[in-house]
């Protein structure tokens, strides 16, 4: 009896597992490649393995070279992610997950430490595979009763390591295999490699639910840096500005509350869905926190000790995904909405490019130069305030398994240290192959590019990806 009541525990946190699967437009897979450890399969390890690969045409920023020439647009293939994840429920409250990988690699950068020139370690060659994501969880309060099989109300998960629960917002927390667009806006990373690995800080850990609220909280010690900021006062560019713990090597506290209105979402894993392809009806509103007292410095002019300043930031949102029509063409909507409001020290400003292959002519006019810099970087995370939105249309059904969904989504940004607000904006579809398991997005986005606090033009940057992942 004591054996098959452990089996049901271990089904039902089975099934939220295969729910998500569900969830992503396909029930082709089931829980894709999983093993079980014992006969009553109690035990278990689940494996999971994607590749994101692109091939892009870029409109550079003013003064940039590629490989040491002068390009105004530049066309390249590169993988943008390359990921294997594992993890393993050993009972029905103990789960160990594990997830590595590669990010960011093209023909020119991106490589391992050290490569440069051509050969065996050249540019852009062997990157370094590292650990994304290392946690232990226990269950404390499980969805079921364990003897009296009662649903609870109220569950509990606490967990440390490596983790992905920094709070902030539902695009922080966000699955990378189930994007509505072909990519997350990057700044809802807003600590990206600075003071987190790869979206990611040690720490501790809580989450669950009480009813329909679902709660995510942690405790961490960011990664240090032994960086000294530039003298010159406001922050610019994460030069004169540092995120880090060099100074007050405090804890980071983060956390973020959901009140799911309509269908629940699974929470086993941390990986919050993009879209769900009109599988569920969602309906959420969130808010989130992160703060790490002196967490960023400044260095005023003449000034030999540099300034401390907290990180505060805060944000809130709201997500809806559900289907719309007739059931028989099975249309759904998806649609997001999120304010961020940062706070990390006067005037920060931190100009980020996803695979930037550029760096700066240096017999280009200075005072022409982008305050972005060079490539496809743009202004994307600083103290101030952001807007975003995006919102996805699932067309009707055809013949077979494809789908296709018209996506778009646009960003205001209010920084400090810039003298006006920029507006970015982003259009393009998916065609889901098979779900979000094959799929093949095409997407174009406009970038605003400054010169002298002011936005100039707009540059142009065309994303063509394939994903395939079990």
């Amino acid at each position: 009896m004591k054996k098959f009541i452990l089996s049901l525990a271990t089904l039902a946190i089975m099934l939220l597992g295969y729910q998500n699967t569900l969830a992503q437009g396909s029930a082709d897979y089931g829980s894709g490649i999983k093993v079980n450890l014992n006969p009553e399969g109690t035990k278990f390890i689940r494996f999971i393995t994607w590749h994101q690969i692109w091939a892009r045409s870029i409109e550079n920023n003013p003064g940039t070279l590629v490989n040491g020439k002068a390009e105004s647009t530049t066309s390249d293939i590169g993988i943008r992610r390359s990921r294997f994840l594992a993890y393993a429920q050993i009972s029905p409250r103990y789960m160990v997950l594990t997830h590595w990988g590669i990010n960011n690699q093209t023909f020119v950068n991106g490589g391992g430490t050290g490569t440069s020139g051509t050969g065996g370690y050249g540019a852009g060659k062997k990157p370094q595979m590292f650990i994304h994501d290392a946690w232990n969880e226990y269950h404390v309060i499980l969805p079921k009763n364990l003897k009296t099989g009662k649903v609870n109300k109220f569950t509990m998960s606490l967990g440390a390591g490596l983790h992905y629960m920094l709070g902030v917002s539902r695009l922080t927390m966000g699955s990378t295999l189930n994007f509505l667009m072909v990519d997350s806006p990057i700044f809802s990373w807003p600590l990206i490699e600075n003071s987190d690995q790869f979206a990611r800080q040690m720490g501790f850990f809580a989450k669950g639910k009480a009813g329909k609220l679902e709660y995510r909280l942690s405790l961490n010690k960011p990664f240090s840096t032994n960086i000294v900021p530039l003298a010159g006062g406001p922050a610019v560019d994460n030069n004169q500005g540092v995120i880090g713990t060099s100074i007050g090597n405090k804890w980071s506290t983060a956390g973020y509350l959901e009140y799911q209105f309509l269908e629940q979402e699974s929470n086993l894993l941390p990986f919050k869905v993009g879209t769900y392809l009109g599988t569920k009806k969602v309906f959420n509103l969130g808010v989130g926190f992160y703060n790490n007292p002196d967490g960023t410095k400044t260095l005023a002019t003449n000034v030999s000790t540099p300034e401390a300043h907290n990180i505060g930031l805060f944000a809130a949102d709201a997500f809806l995904d559900m289907p719309i029509g007739q059931k028989e063409k099975g249309m759904a909507i998806t649609a997001y909405t999120g304010y961020f409001n940062y706070n990390f020290g006067p005037n920060y400003l931190r100009n980020l490019g996803i695979m930037n292959e550029g760096t700066v002519d240096p017999n280009y006019d200075k005072a022409q130069l982008s305050n972005s810099g060079v490539g496809n970087a743009r202004a994307l995370i600083g103290t101030g305030e952001i807007v975003y939105a995006q919102a996805g249309l699932l067309l009707p059904k055809g013949q077979g398994k494809s789908r296709f969904q018209v996506i778009g989504a646009i960003t205001n940004s209010n920084f400090k240290a810039l003298k006006e607000s920029g507006t970015a904006w982003d259009l393009g579809i998916n065609w889901f192959i098979d779900g979000h398991h094959a799929k093949i997005t095409g997407q174009y986005s406009s970038r605003p590019v400054y010169v002298g606090g002011n936005v100039l033009d707009h540059r142009g940057e065309f994303i063509l990806q394939t994903q395939i992942y079990l």
